[in-house]
């Protein structure tokens, strides 16, 4: 699995950031509580990272993925009674839209929930 190591030590950040906040806030504080423990792990990251979507030559949209880790993983947080499969085409558009294949979808909702979804390069359309 593609960042395996990385992906497991964010996912355990994740619930950790869960476990000493429970449920109930608004995902900007998750976010902002997940931001830092992923620093005092050492790892690099962006928040809002900017995303370009293009059609053809021309770009169509720009969205902003909640945490950008290590250039090499997308996060999106959630904080929802439940994670829906649109949340996770959400995150899978973010992949089909970079270079980066790993993204981990979190939900801060009345049971922690999480997915690992992976879109390699070698499948997304060039140019």
């Amino acid at each position: 699995m593609i960042y395996k190591d990385k992906t497991d030590k964010i996912i355990n950040a994740f619930f950790t950031v869960y476990n000493k906040l429970g449920y109930g806030f608004l995902e900007k504080v998750y976010h902002n509580a997940l931001l830092i423990e992923l620093q005092k792990m050492d790892f690099e990251v962006r928040s809002q990272y900017p995303i370009k979507v293009y059609y053809e030559d021309y770009e169509v949209g720009e969205y902003y993925a909640d945490i950008l880790v290590d250039n090499c993983i997308i996060i999106e947080n959630k904080a929802m009674e439940a994670l829906r499969e649109e949340h996770e085409f959400q995150l899978i558009n973010y992949l089909k839209a970079t270079d980066i294949e790993v993204g981990l979808l979190f939900n801060f909702g009345k049971k922690p929930d999480f997915k690992r979804k992976i879109f390699t390069n070698d499948r997304k359309q060039k140019d």
